[in-house]
């Protein structure tokens, strides 16, 4: 089968690319990605000449390049992850995010559409239910109420799928996930975040009291889910993906820091964003049932194992933690103290 994944270098996507080809060897992959400053080529680096993966750099709003690629490539399914991701970006910038995951997502529908792709994954977020009280799960039943204009945008290209699926009978799902972590996540999330300014011995910001909860999920077993519910997803659902593994994110910086025999003092609290939900959690009882997936990686073994990865690969996020991210960060964080 011919795969197009879209958004293959950035951090779920690069783990995505190297699952299949290692899980389905009678796969071949595409990997269609711009390369903005969460796309790192050197994520796949050691790909080049693989017979079975082939890059191709371009925007997935562009339509002629999108429609050139499904039809010589002879995509059979398109896994559709690239999208601009980043709650705190979005606020700084929200005219892009619509343009990208919302307008980048029909273009993509679009070529499924005219060429007869055979399935359409499309992956989005928790982030899209809006934020839980202290109890409850979030289920597939949930009502979208996104807060951000991120999450806004993924509401929205989410919806624009399941209504490819409905109006025009393409076999498309819709997959959402809590919040992911292993290797190759660009540093401004999390905890990639608080590793590097650990081994940095700088500051570790932290938002508002730092007691805002998310439910984290290995990569890998969100690769794994998704191609689950590429191969046995039925059309027009939706899927959640969670690891019952919730976390204050203020727990989290800790556990870093006890990690790499740092101290606490590091921690800094800075003045919250606007609008950060308090409380995600997923209920994955539907994936579990009907797709046969399970999550295997515990919480604190595995993290202890991608702390150790950010240590062993330093050279990769520092070089990343140049330039524009550098002017970012300072945007982000410097007034906030």
């Amino acid at each position: 089968m011919n795969v197009l994944i879209t958004g293959g270098s950035g951090f779920i996507g690069s783990n995505l690319v190297r699952f299949v080809l290692a899980e389905r060897p009678d796969w071949r992959v595409v990997n269609l990605d711009k390369l903005t400053y969460a796309g790192n080529a050197e994520n796949l680096a050691d790909l080049a000449g693989n017979q079975r993966y082939r890059f191709v750099r371009g925007d997935i709003a562009n339509g002629e390049l999108v429609a050139e690629i499904v039809r010589s490539e002879r995509i059979d399914a398109i896994m559709h992850l690239a999208a601009e991701s980043h709650v705190d970006r979005s606020i700084l910038s929200p005219a892009v995010f619509i343009e990208t995951n919302v307008g980048g997502t029909q273009v993509l529908l679009e070529a499924a559409r005219e060429l007869g792709v055979q399935r359409f994954l499309h992956v989005s977020t928790d982030e899209v239910y809006g934020s839980l009280g202290p109890t409850g799960l979030f289920t597939e039943e949930t009502p979208l109420a996104p807060s951000s204009p991120y999450s806004a945008s993924k509401a929205s290209s989410d919806l624009l799928a399941l209504a490819y699926a409905h109006t025009f009978g393409m076999h498309v799902a819709v997959t959402r996930c809590s919040n992911n972590y292993g290797p190759y996540q660009f540093p401004e999330k999390l905890i990639p975040l608080m590793i590097a300014n650990a081994l940095e011995e700088k500051p570790l910001p932290v938002y508002g009291d730092g007691k805002n909860v998310r439910d984290w999920i290995h990569v890998e077993d969100h690769c794994r889910g998704l191609v689950a519910a590429l191969e046995s997803g039925r059309s027009g659902q939706v899927y959640n993906f969670g690891a019952a593994s919730e976390r204050c994110n203020i727990d989290i910086v800790k556990s870093v820091l006890k990690l790499l025999g740092k101290s606490e003092s590091l921690i800094q609290y800075v003045r919250d964003r606007p609008g950060h939900d308090r409380r995600y959690a997923i209920d994955a009882m539907k994936a579990r049932r009907e797709l046969g997936w399970e999550p295997r990686h515990r919480f604190d073994e595995a993290l202890g194992v991608t702390v150790q990865w950010y240590r062993e690969h330093r050279g990769w996020w520092e070089r990343i933690r140049t330039g524009e991210y550098l002017h970012y960060y300072e945007k982000q964080y410097g007034g906030r103290t």
